[in-house]
């Protein structure tokens, strides 16, 4: 199965900031878009971020400007620093890849999620 090493959730305030990083292998991280997903409570789950091999970042229109993601080739993580947090963002969130070469990811093909990790917003 693939690596999907996920950190970062927790608690935050209202107006405060949190990072989740998304750690993986050599492969999959040179080959694959990665990013997250947020599933709120009782909603369906949504993009919030991803990012292509070439940096290209796309953003949810509702986070467009307070969350930055961000990928760092040495440690083979993909970081989502988020700010000026709202009670809506409130979620559990994955890690997600897209993969579009089973040869170049080590067999990996298609979208794979990680187990998530749980962001709360309360004051």
């Amino acid at each position: 199965a693939v690596q999907l090493v996920e950190s970062g959730g927790g608690l935050v305030q209202p107006g405060g900031s949190l990072r989740l990083s998304c750690t993986t292998d050599s492969l999959v991280f040179t080959s694959c878009a990665m990013g997250w997903y947020r599933r709120p409570s009782g909603k369906e789950r949504e993009m919030v971020s991803m990012i292509t091999t070439t940096g290209v970042a796309t953003y949810a229109d509702s986070v467009k400007d307070r969350f930055v993601i961000s990928r760092n080739h040495s440690d083979k993580t993909v970081s989502l620093e988020m700010t000026n947090m709202k009670s809506d963002d409130a979620a559990m969130y994955y890690c997600a890849i897209d993969c579009d070469s089973a040869y170049d990811s080590g067999g990996y093909y298609g979208r794979y999620w990680g187990r998530g990790t749980q962001v709360t917003v309360s004051a």
